[in-house]
């Protein structure tokens, strides 16, 4: 379950930064004192997005761990 989502997010964040390439022209001339295709900002982001969805993935995903199967099965 985590795989996929990090899969998932990880498709995001490529996505997200080939369209961030794409549109460099139209925000270049909102950002002072950055160039719009910024090494360490594109970076940082990427991980704080990379890591938010991996902890939003691993917290539900350890507590279905957790459930016994005949338990859940039995509510249904």
């Amino acid at each position: 379950m985590v795989r996929q989502t990090l899969l998932l997010t990880l498709a995001g964040i490529v996505v997200g930064l080939a369209g961030t390439a794409a549109l460099t022209r139209y925000v270049k001339g909102m950002l002072f004192g950055l160039s719009p295709l910024d090494p360490a900002t594109l970076v940082g982001v990427s991980v704080m997005f990379g890591l938010v969805a991996a902890l939003a993935s691993f917290l539900p995903t350890r507590r279905a761990t957790r459930i016994d199967p005949l338990t859940a099965l039995r509510y249904e």
